[in-house]
């Protein structure tokens, strides 16, 4: 057997290899069309605690705020807590307008929404306490509830989830290529990941904002002490390395916006790069431990060291090796036109999940016809510049910036806006 053989009997078991790690992705794609989730049982109505960390955002925030107010769930069990986190403007005073608890918080060192939420929950504990909640939301000032949001979560930790999460939907899914591109990963993070995760009663990933957990599971935590800059990736990890299995809900929907300009999303994509790093490295021990175990436990561990660091970096490398393969396997094929040949299979088949995507949630897209079959050309370049934003963030300190939130739609304006959809 000659080198080049060697080589291309190591390139295919790698790709095997490859292939057998994220399986699961591609049957997650087909499973909620072929099974659905477990109806919940009629359950208790718990009593929640609403977390919002806000910095200047007194444009977006009242709408937030009132659509929690606007709730079909009795108003006596949702109380609404703002940490107004370093603000300059009247965030502060339109939370408290619109029936927020607010507390103030200045602190130019210790920066970031991880740390905002914990000294928030401090303040709970010491001025209010814990134990008057049986569970705690965390929302961003830009989002946005449909008015049975709490009605439909509340199965999760009424029948005994302690981590739990719903629906993310958009604003502005049809502003500009970049917020398409970022509601279409949450989209199908939402209707195929952790759906199909619910189907089969394993571990879901909570992303960013829109989740909850119980009085019982911030009790053992002693506070919010995930302070890397995806406290949220850092949540998962820790939920499945020490056995809480995280619920989820596709009928509890919220709205959040997305980033305008290419500028915002690098900082903010960048920052989320280096913050995944942070978290590879962080629980790597904890999650290859946690691979060790039987059932949900040992599977979520799995799916979240295969998007850790590690896992991605011997993807890359493996496809690299291949590519390299294939270009000696034939030496008459220009490189570029290989290389060409490539980028053109990973676009299609990108856009394949993107139109996947955009059909099977067609009527859940607030954006014309034209904006939702755009989007789905669009999306390949919207993740191609994770290349890039991925080796500026290995290169580059990244500190939490805030995004400016302009699209101030109400509660109001998204019922009509639905009623007039489904109308047509």
């Amino acid at each position: 057997m000659n080198n080049l053989a060697i080589l291309k009997a190591i390139a295919i078991c790698l790709s095997v290899f490859i292939s057998i790690i994220y399986l699961y992705q591609g049957f997650y794609l087909i499973l909620p069309r072929l099974k659905k989730p477990k109806k919940a049982t009629a359950c208790k109505q718990l009593r929640y605690a609403v977390l919002i960390a806000a910095r200047n955002e007194e444009m977006v925030l009242p709408h937030l705020l009132d659509s929690i107010r606007a709730q079909d769930y009795p108003a006596e069990l949702i109380d609404m807590y703002v940490i107004a986190d370093n603000c300059t403007d009247n965030t502060a005073k339109v939370a408290a307008d619109h029936g927020a608890t607010v507390f103030k918080r200045f602190n130019k060192k210790l920066i970031g929404k991880g740390y905002a939420l914990n000294h928030l929950l401090a303040q709970i504990k010491n001025h209010i306490g814990w134990e008057q909640y049986d569970a705690f939301m965390i929302f961003d000032a830009d989002n946005l509830l449909e008015p049975d949001y709490f009605s439909k979560i509340n199965t999760l930790p009424a029948n005994g989830y302690q981590a739990f999460c719903g629906y993310r939907n958009t604003k502005n899914y049809g502003t500009n290529w970049l917020t398409s591109g970022y509601a279409l990963w949450y989209l199908h993070e939402s209707s195929h990941l952790n759906n199909s995760r619910s189907i089969l009663d394993t571990g879901c990933f909570v992303n960013g904002t829109g989740f909850g957990f119980s009085r019982q599971l911030l009790e053992r935590l002693g506070g919010w002490h995930f302070f890397t800059l995806t406290e949220d990736l850092e949540f998962n990890n820790y939920c499945a390395s020490n056995g809480i299995k995280i619920g989820y809900c596709n009928d509890a929907i919220l709205y959040d916006e997305q980033p305008l300009t290419f500028g915002q999303s690098w900082k903010q994509r960048t920052r989320w790069v280096k913050g995944g790093l942070q978290v590879s490295f962080k629980y790597v021990g904890s999650v290859l431990r946690g691979m060790g175990h039987r059932g949900w436990r040992g599977y979520t561990c799995f799916e979240l060291f295969s998007i850790s660091f590690w896992a991605l970096c011997f993807g890359t490398a493996a496809s690299l090796f291949s590519f390299f393969v294939t270009a000696c396997s034939f030496p008459s094929v220009p490189v570029f036109v290989l290389l060409w040949l490539c980028l053109g299979l990973c676009y299609f088949g990108i856009c394949l999940l993107g139109a996947y995507t955009v059909a099977h949630e067609w009527k859940r897209i607030r954006a014309t016809t034209k904006e939702k079959l755009v989007s789905i050309f669009t999306f390949p370049l919207f993740l191609a510049t994770y290349v890039p934003i991925t080796l500026c963030a290995f290169v580059t300190k990244c500190k939490w910036d805030p995004i400016a939130h302009t699209v101030a739609i109400s509660a109001m304006d998204l019922i009509k806006e639905k009623q007039e959809t489904a109308s047509h």
